[in-house]
């Protein structure tokens, strides 16, 4: 596996690989990884010649508060995993190399951006928007693979390379892979790691309470009381609060108070110990 850190190399390595029309897909991660990076790159190998891995904790993605800092990195620990899963090239830029003196573009996807995490973390979408776009450009894949973990996120990825012409038209080039979870249930993420163990056994009370919220939408049960109580359930299991809990339409993100029996999504972000859960589950239709 080779490990790149310079844009001039890594255009000139991406142009080596394309060699005899061979297709690269892409996987960007801030590092830290587990499980669900690595089914990521599974998939990618799966479907591509050659996976392309970015590892990149992207400032402008963290607000003022936020734990860019704190942020896990474990840039050998995380390259081993890599290269153990056959991806072919690591690329590892510093900030500079993404964002130089006088950088000054900002890449805003409106409405889909602007409920749930938009509303949360402002900002947080402009930044993910901003460098993935610059990473599309710098690895020109044919695909990339993301988590539906993080579910709205995948969303306004989509809406911004459908609106940028930044994939073929008509390709369904930004794929989404199904969200990976420990044996309770809990989503993989990086920042699970900050839990103590007594956060982490309350934790899975998160997809334990979206279960139980779902199947009860599906029986009848009216929408907005049943996330209420969604919410009561985590609060008392442990969580300080909840940023929402929340049925949307899958596609356009927009709120909504019943399925109408549509496929739906329960999208929720709640706090504990001071680090910030989300998951995501589909409300299938009812019979």
């Amino acid at each position: 596996m080779q490990t790149i850190d310079r844009l001039d190399m890594l255009r000139t390595a991406i142009a080596d690989l394309r060699k005899d029309g061979a297709r690269i897909a892409l996987v960007p991660t801030m590092g830290a990884l587990h499980e669900g990076h690595l089914t990521l790159m599974r998939e990618a190998r799966r479907q591509a010649d050659h996976v392309v891995a970015s590892i990149f904790v992207n400032p402008t993605q963290f607000g003022p508060n936020e734990d860019l800092e704190a942020y896990p990195r474990q840039l050998a620990q995380d390259s081993a995993m890599l290269e153990a899963e056959g991806v072919t090239l690591l690329w590892a830029p510093p900030v500079s190399e993404v964002y130089p003196n006088g950088f000054a573009t900002n890449i805003a996807v409106e409405g889909i951006s602007a409920e749930f995490c938009g509303a949360n973390r402002p900002g947080h979408f402009d930044g993910v928007a901003t460098v993935v776009c610059k990473l599309f450009h710098q690895v020109l894949p044919d695909m990339a693979f993301f988590g539906e973990k993080d579910f709205q996120q995948l969303a306004v990825i989509r809406a911004m390379a459908r609106d940028l012409d930044l994939t073929r038209p008509h390709v369904d080039a930004i794929i989404g892979v199904p969200t990976v979870r420990e044996g309770d249930g809990l989503a993989m993420s990086s920042r699970n790691r900050y839990l103590t163990p007594e956060q982490r056994a309350a934790a899975a009370t998160l997809p334990r309470a979206m279960k139980a919220a779902i199947a009860a939408i599906a029986n009848g049960a009216d929408a907005p009381a049943t996330l209420a109580s969604l919410e009561a359930a985590l609060l008392q299991a442990g969580f300080e609060s909840v940023d929402y809990a929340a049925l949307a339409d899958p596609r356009s993100l927009a709120r909504i108070d019943s399925t109408g029996g549509k496929l739906a999504r329960l999208l929720v972000a709640a706090r504990i110990g001071g680090t910030r859960l989300i998951d995501n589950m589909a409300v299938e239709p009812a019979g």
